[in-house]
């Protein structure tokens, strides 16, 4: 499980990612680079970090499941995941 404290610092980075994107891509199409400089640091989308839905976990992270590869085996086993059998693992 990760920190409640990371959990929640990815929350506060999309928010404010989410803040400045209009204003992020009207400075880039004017070619305004010491404009962007001066937007905080967290409201570039770079910053984001994919995590896990469930845990949190911020490594072995599966995109197109939205769940790190632990949880993700996990749920196959379990049979939680439609179209998944268990191979070699």
């Amino acid at each position: 499980m990760a920190k409640e404290s990371m959990k929640a610092r990815e929350v506060k980075r999309q928010k404010m990612v989410k803040k400045y994107a209009e204003k992020r891509a009207a400075l880039k199409e004017a070619g305004d680079f010491e404009g962007l400089q001066k937007l905080p640091k967290n409201s570039s989308p770079v910053r984001l970090h994919n995590r896990c839905k469930l845990t949190g976990r911020p490594k072995g992270y599966m995109r197109q499941f939205g769940l790190s590869r632990v949880m993700f085996r996990e749920m196959a086993n379990k049979g939680l995941i439609p179209g998944v059998r268990k191979a070699s693992w």
